[in-house]
Protein backbone atom coordinates (compact mmCIF):
# COMPACT_ATOMS: atom_id res chain seq x y z
CA UNK A 1 0.00 0.00 0.00
CA UNK A 2 2.46 2.61 0.61
CA UNK A 3 3.77 2.49 -3.03
CA UNK A 4 0.41 3.74 -3.91
CA UNK A 5 0.00 6.90 -1.19
CA UNK A 6 1.11 9.30 -3.27
CA UNK A 7 -0.68 8.25 -6.29
CA UNK A 8 -3.67 8.25 -3.82
CA UNK A 9 -2.96 11.46 -2.44
CA UNK A 10 -2.95 13.61 -5.67
CA UNK A 11 -6.82 12.10 -5.77
CA UNK A 12 -9.68 14.58 -5.07
CA UNK A 13 -11.16 12.57 -2.31
CA UNK A 14 -7.90 12.18 -0.29
CA UNK A 15 -6.65 15.51 -0.96
CA UNK A 16 -7.27 16.46 2.73
CA UNK A 17 -5.54 12.94 4.64
CA UNK A 18 -1.68 13.19 5.32
CA UNK A 19 0.93 10.38 4.49
CA UNK A 20 0.68 9.29 8.07
CA UNK A 21 -3.28 9.42 8.04
CA UNK A 22 -3.64 7.10 5.24
CA UNK A 23 -1.08 4.90 6.29
CA UNK A 24 -2.84 4.37 9.33
CA UNK A 25 -6.35 4.06 7.99
CA UNK A 26 -5.26 1.70 5.46
CA UNK A 27 -5.15 -1.51 7.91
CA UNK A 28 -4.79 -4.91 5.70
CA UNK A 29 -8.06 -6.59 6.68
CA UNK A 30 -10.36 -3.40 5.21
CA UNK A 31 -8.55 -3.16 1.31
CA UNK A 32 -7.40 -5.41 -1.58
CA UNK A 33 -5.21 -4.26 -4.28
CA UNK A 34 -5.45 -6.27 -7.34
CA UNK A 35 -4.20 -7.14 -10.93
CA UNK A 36 -6.54 -7.85 -13.61
CA UNK A 37 -5.41 -8.56 -17.60
CA UNK A 38 -7.30 -6.72 -20.81
CA UNK A 39 -10.69 -7.81 -21.39
CA UNK A 40 -10.98 -9.44 -18.08
CA UNK A 41 -14.73 -9.52 -16.31
CA UNK A 42 -14.16 -7.14 -13.00
CA UNK A 43 -17.53 -7.12 -12.39
CA UNK A 44 -20.28 -9.27 -13.86
CA UNK A 45 -23.69 -7.34 -14.31
CA UNK A 46 -25.96 -8.29 -11.56
CA UNK A 47 -23.46 -9.39 -9.28
CA UNK A 48 -23.27 -7.77 -5.67
CA UNK A 49 -21.18 -4.53 -4.71
CA UNK A 50 -18.82 -5.03 -1.27
CA UNK A 51 -16.18 -2.50 -2.29
CA UNK A 52 -15.79 1.05 -3.39
CA UNK A 53 -12.76 0.64 -6.09
CA UNK A 54 -10.30 3.28 -7.18
CA UNK A 55 -8.58 2.63 -9.86
CA UNK A 56 -4.68 2.54 -9.93
CA UNK A 57 -3.80 1.83 -13.14
CA UNK A 58 -5.31 1.41 -16.64
CA UNK A 59 -8.31 1.61 -17.69
CA UNK A 60 -12.04 0.02 -17.20
CA UNK A 61 -14.99 0.09 -18.99
CA UNK A 62 -18.70 0.20 -18.12
CA UNK A 63 -20.67 -1.76 -20.80
CA UNK A 64 -24.40 -2.93 -20.47
CA UNK A 65 -25.65 -5.88 -23.08
CA UNK A 66 -29.63 -5.96 -24.31
CA UNK A 67 -32.34 -8.61 -25.04
CA UNK A 68 -31.24 -8.09 -28.64
CA UNK A 69 -27.54 -8.69 -28.04
CA UNK A 70 -26.59 -4.49 -28.61
CA UNK A 71 -23.58 -3.54 -26.37
CA UNK A 72 -23.62 -0.17 -25.11
CA UNK A 73 -20.78 0.96 -23.82
CA UNK A 74 -21.62 4.00 -20.62
CA UNK A 75 -17.99 4.86 -20.09
CA UNK A 76 -14.85 4.57 -19.88
CA UNK A 77 -12.73 4.75 -16.54
CA UNK A 78 -9.07 6.09 -15.92
CA UNK A 79 -6.17 6.46 -13.34
CA UNK A 80 -7.47 8.14 -9.80
CA UNK A 81 -11.33 7.28 -11.18
CA UNK A 82 -13.92 5.17 -8.65
CA UNK A 83 -16.73 3.09 -9.04
CA UNK A 84 -18.93 1.44 -6.50
CA UNK A 85 -19.61 4.41 -4.50
CA UNK A 86 -23.29 5.03 -5.39
CA UNK A 87 -23.86 0.95 -4.76
CA UNK A 88 -22.21 0.24 -1.87
CA UNK A 89 -24.62 1.50 0.66
CA UNK A 90 -27.44 0.47 -1.22
CA UNK A 91 -30.10 -2.07 -0.18
CA UNK A 92 -30.24 -2.72 -4.07
CA UNK A 93 -26.49 -3.23 -3.76
CA UNK A 94 -25.71 -4.97 -7.57
CA UNK A 95 -24.05 -3.70 -10.45
CA UNK A 96 -26.48 -2.88 -13.23
CA UNK A 97 -24.06 -3.38 -15.86
CA UNK A 98 -20.79 -5.59 -16.64
CA UNK A 99 -17.42 -3.73 -15.55
CA UNK A 100 -14.52 -4.88 -18.12
CA UNK A 101 -10.76 -3.99 -17.88
CA UNK A 102 -9.97 -2.14 -20.92
CA UNK A 103 -6.21 -2.54 -20.76
CA UNK A 104 -4.36 -4.07 -18.28
CA UNK A 105 -5.61 -3.07 -14.77
CA UNK A 106 -4.47 -2.70 -11.01
CA UNK A 107 -7.34 -1.67 -8.50
CA UNK A 108 -7.52 -0.50 -5.21
CA UNK A 109 -10.99 -2.52 -3.25
CA UNK A 110 -11.70 -0.55 -0.36
CA UNK A 111 -14.52 -2.37 1.89
CA UNK A 112 -17.16 -0.61 3.53
CA UNK A 113 -15.84 0.14 6.90
CA UNK A 114 -12.98 1.46 5.98
CA UNK A 115 -15.02 3.48 3.51
CA UNK A 116 -17.27 4.23 6.28
CA UNK A 117 -14.42 5.72 8.25
CA UNK A 118 -12.83 7.70 5.97
CA UNK A 119 -16.19 9.82 5.67
CA UNK A 120 -15.75 10.11 9.79
CA UNK A 121 -12.28 11.25 9.56
CA UNK A 122 -11.71 13.56 6.77
CA UNK A 123 -14.86 16.39 5.61
CA UNK A 124 -13.41 16.74 2.38
CA UNK A 125 -13.38 13.11 1.59
CA UNK A 126 -17.10 12.97 2.70
CA UNK A 127 -18.14 15.56 0.62
CA UNK A 128 -15.99 14.60 -2.67
CA UNK A 129 -17.10 10.62 -2.10
CA UNK A 130 -21.12 12.31 -2.03
CA UNK A 131 -20.32 14.40 -5.18
CA UNK A 132 -18.82 11.18 -7.10
CA UNK A 133 -21.88 9.40 -6.26
CA UNK A 134 -23.92 12.40 -7.68
CA UNK A 135 -21.58 12.53 -10.65
CA UNK A 136 -21.60 8.83 -11.68
CA UNK A 137 -25.60 9.32 -11.63
CA UNK A 138 -25.65 11.78 -13.70
CA UNK A 139 -23.13 9.97 -16.49
CA UNK A 140 -25.62 7.16 -16.41
CA UNK A 141 -28.49 9.08 -16.96
CA UNK A 142 -27.57 11.62 -19.25
CA UNK A 143 -26.29 8.43 -21.60
CA UNK A 144 -29.30 6.71 -21.41
CA UNK A 145 -31.46 9.67 -22.38
CA UNK A 146 -29.36 10.84 -25.04
CA UNK A 147 -29.06 7.74 -26.58
CA UNK A 148 -32.96 6.92 -25.87
CA UNK A 149 -33.76 10.05 -28.06
CA UNK A 150 -31.61 9.68 -31.19
CA UNK A 151 -31.07 7.88 -34.69
CA UNK A 152 -28.05 6.33 -35.41
CA UNK A 153 -26.98 8.82 -37.91
CA UNK A 154 -27.67 11.77 -35.18
CA UNK A 155 -24.90 9.49 -32.96
CA UNK A 156 -22.55 9.13 -35.62
CA UNK A 157 -23.06 13.33 -36.41
CA UNK A 158 -22.92 14.08 -32.86
CA UNK A 159 -19.83 12.32 -32.44
CA UNK A 160 -18.10 13.43 -35.76
CA UNK A 161 -18.91 17.22 -34.92
CA UNK A 162 -17.41 16.76 -31.32
CA UNK A 163 -13.96 14.78 -32.72
CA UNK A 164 -13.67 17.39 -35.55
CA UNK A 165 -13.65 20.11 -33.05
CA UNK A 166 -11.32 18.29 -30.60
CA UNK A 167 -9.07 17.28 -33.17
CA UNK A 168 -8.74 20.59 -35.33
CA UNK A 169 -9.74 18.40 -38.65
CA UNK A 170 -12.38 17.48 -40.70
CA UNK A 171 -10.39 14.19 -40.99
CA UNK A 172 -11.42 11.99 -37.48
CA UNK A 173 -9.02 9.82 -36.58
CA UNK A 174 -10.45 6.48 -34.95
CA UNK A 175 -8.63 6.02 -31.79
CA UNK A 176 -10.79 2.67 -31.45
CA UNK A 177 -12.58 0.26 -34.15
CA UNK A 178 -16.09 0.18 -35.77
CA UNK A 179 -16.94 -2.45 -33.34
CA UNK A 180 -16.02 0.14 -30.11
CA UNK A 181 -17.69 2.87 -31.76
CA UNK A 182 -20.78 1.00 -32.31
CA UNK A 183 -21.03 -0.08 -28.78
CA UNK A 184 -20.40 3.38 -27.77
CA UNK A 185 -23.95 4.34 -29.38
CA UNK A 186 -24.92 1.26 -27.84
CA UNK A 187 -26.06 -0.26 -31.39
CA UNK A 188 -24.75 -3.63 -33.02
CA UNK A 189 -21.66 -3.14 -35.95
CA UNK A 190 -23.41 -4.04 -39.36
CA UNK A 191 -25.98 -0.78 -38.32
CA UNK A 192 -23.47 0.97 -37.67
CA UNK A 193 -21.64 -0.01 -41.25
CA UNK A 194 -24.72 0.69 -43.18
CA UNK A 195 -25.59 4.19 -41.61
CA UNK A 196 -22.09 4.85 -42.44
CA UNK A 197 -22.43 3.60 -45.82
CA UNK A 198 -26.10 6.18 -46.80
CA UNK A 199 -24.25 8.88 -45.30
CA UNK A 200 -21.32 8.19 -48.10
CA UNK A 201 -24.27 7.67 -50.97
CA UNK A 202 -25.43 10.61 -49.46
CA UNK A 203 -21.63 12.76 -49.64
CA UNK A 204 -21.37 13.87 -46.33
CA UNK A 205 -18.43 11.46 -45.65
CA UNK A 206 -15.91 9.22 -46.55
CA UNK A 207 -14.26 6.66 -44.39
CA UNK A 208 -11.75 4.01 -44.20
CA UNK A 209 -11.18 1.92 -41.52
CA UNK A 210 -8.68 4.83 -39.26
CA UNK A 211 -10.59 7.53 -39.68
CA UNK A 212 -14.09 9.46 -41.40
CA UNK A 213 -13.33 12.72 -43.40
CA UNK A 214 -16.50 14.96 -43.25
CA UNK A 215 -17.02 16.23 -46.61
CA UNK A 216 -19.64 19.15 -46.27
CA UNK A 217 -19.88 20.30 -42.44
CA UNK A 218 -22.70 22.28 -43.05
CA UNK A 219 -24.77 19.66 -44.72
CA UNK A 220 -23.92 17.56 -42.14
CA UNK A 221 -24.79 19.59 -39.31
CA UNK A 222 -28.23 20.27 -40.83
CA UNK A 223 -28.30 16.57 -41.82
CA UNK A 224 -30.88 14.06 -39.85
Amino acid sequence: MLNYIPLLKKVDLFKGLTFTDLDYLFTKDLYEIKNYKKNFMIYLQNEKCTTFDIILKGTIVVQGIDSKGNVLTISDFTIGDVIGGNLLFSHKNFYPMTIIAKTDAIILHIKKDLTLKLCQVDINFLNNFLQSISDKTLILTDKIKALSMKTIRQCIIDFLIYESYSQSSKTVKLEFTKKELAEKFGIQRPSLSRELNKMRRDGLIEYNAHSITIIDMESLTYSD
